[in-house]
């Protein structure tokens, strides 16, 4: 019966015991899970970079606060040591004979670069229209052989394609004869954008206007190149840098309150009244300054009389769309005629003739003159009737003389109108019927005079006959 005891005793204690090992060996295995779990989400947190709070806006970035002129004058103002050491750079700044504006040399690289890029884009557009232009003047002959313009200041005759490189390097030769005037120019001509040309030009103009009006206060005088308003309206503005350092600015470097490194600053020197009377003047040539274009080259020709006066064949440069593109509308153009001519409105009608007026960009005009000799000239479609009548009354030996123009739907043109050629349906080619007015004929008959030719010598010594 002990033994029994003993036996049952023993057996209940080794069970215990091994209950006891079991559960510390799954006690110790769930922390081991549960210290590696730990781990690896520690390690993946760290490897996803530096927290956010969830209140912050992600999609903003760190900006550099930039303040307007006005404000920067009363906060943050530099210190006792910044400001004399500005004081002593501005001293020098006075002192130094002011730099000759070299700003044709100091751009010619970048513009160099630019004209390089668009005489190559230009060369490749060349080729292929030259294949088309070759097939082209092998089935016909060209009433004109292109569209050529005039340089303003070489007089050189440009091609369409050469005339903005050429214009450009001319405008940068003019810095070594007037820098205001070539600055002037570069400003209102090498950028395309209105909009950003007029507000630049009003900046700068208040610059001027504020240094006039406070001649003695340094801070007019000063302007901070890293300044966000001068770095967008300014900076990018092509000539602007080259206005204001003909006007006499400076690049200087000024220490600044909480900066190590000094800035950029353009600084200019204290004026007299008589230099700030000249700064008014520039100032004014600037606000008047246009874009410089090339003079369209109207290549006055004279004609012997022909039964082709009425044939044109023109080159792809009147016209705003390609030989394929105007084929494809004269195809279409004739199928919607053929099917709507008689449910066409007037009204419908006009519509479609401003549409296709709306796609020539030039047009070549012959006037008949009482002798069947012809004048040809090029225009743009959107001259007006007043530019027509003074090119014909320039080529006459008698242009003082009144005279009369009519288109071929037998309509008097009026000199007084300021219509366009093109709202006066003579676009792409027209040609139009010379005649003197009748009252001053009959008088200078009268008196015995009349002169022996109608277009001056110059133009009938090269007088040809259309094929």
């Amino acid at each position: 019966m002990r033994r029994n005891f003993r036996l049952s005793f023993l057996l209940g204690f080794v069970l215990l015991f091994v209950s006891f090992v079991w559960f510390c060996l799954h006690w110790q295995i769930q922390n081991m899970k549960k210290f590696f779990e730990d781990l690896k989400k520690d390690l993946t947190f760290k490897s996803a970079g530096p927290g956010k709070k969830l209140t912050e806006d992600t999609s903003t970035k760190p900006q550099v606060v930039q303040s307007d002129s006005s404000s920067n004058q009363n906060s943050h103002a530099p210190g006792e040591g910044a400001q004399r050491a500005g004081a002593a750079a501005l001293a020098r700044i006075e002192q130094k004979p002011r730099p000759k504006v070299h700003a044709s040399k100091a751009i010619r690289n970048q513009v160099k670069r630019e004209l390089e890029a668009e005489a190559a884009a230009v060369a490749e557009k060349d080729e292929a229209s030259a294949a088309e232009g070759s097939r082209v003047k092998e089935a016909t002959c060209l009433s004109v052989s292109g569209v050529y313009f005039i340089c303003p200041f070489t007089g050189a005759m440009l091609t369409k394609s050469e005339r903005e490189a050429h214009i450009k390097q001319a405008i940068l030769m003019r810095f070594d004869e007037d820098v205001i005037e070539a600055s002037v120019m570069m400003i209102h001509t090498f950028n395309k954008d209105r909009e950003k040309v007029k507000a630049a030009v009003d900046i700068i103009s208040k610059y001027v206007e504020n240094i006039c009006k406070n001649p003695t206060e340094e801070k007019y005088r000063k302007i901070k190149v890293r300044n966000k308003v001068f770095q967008e309206k300014i900076f990018l503005v092509e000539g602007c840098q080259e206005f204001l350092q003909a006007l006499g600015f400076m690049s200087v470097l000024l220490p600044v309150e909480g900066r190590e490194e000094e800035e950029e600053f353009l600084v200019l020197p204290e004026q007299s009244a008589d230099a700030l009377e000249l700064m008014m003047e520039r100032r004014d040539r600037l606000q008047r300054g246009e874009p410089v274009r090339a003079q369209l080259d109207r290549q006055a020709q004279a004609v012997r009389p022909s039964p082709n006066a009425q044939r044109f064949e023109l080159p792809p440069e009147f016209y705003k769309l390609t030989a394929e593109e105007l084929k494809r509308e004269q195809q279409l153009r004739t199928t919607l005629v053929a099917k709507n001519a008689m449910l066409r409105t007037k009204a419908m009608r006009e519509k479609e003739n401003r549409r296709e007026r709306g796609k020539y960009n030039y047009t070549l005009l012959r006037i008949r003159l009482p002798d069947d000799n012809l004048l040809q000239g090029t225009f743009y479609a959107w001259d007006r009737l007043p530019a027509l009548f003074e090119f014909v009354r320039e080529s006459l030996v008698d242009g003082w003389q009144p005279f009369e123009l009519i288109a071929p739907g037998g309509q008097k043109l009026q000199e007084s109108e300021e219509l366009s050629l093109a709202e006066s349906n003579l676009v792409p080619a027209a040609l139009l019927t010379f005649a003197w007015d009748a009252a001053v004929q009959a008088d200078i008959a009268a008196a015995g005079e009349k002169s022996p030719t109608l277009l001056k010598p110059e133009l009938m010594e090269n007088i040809r006959t259309l094929n």
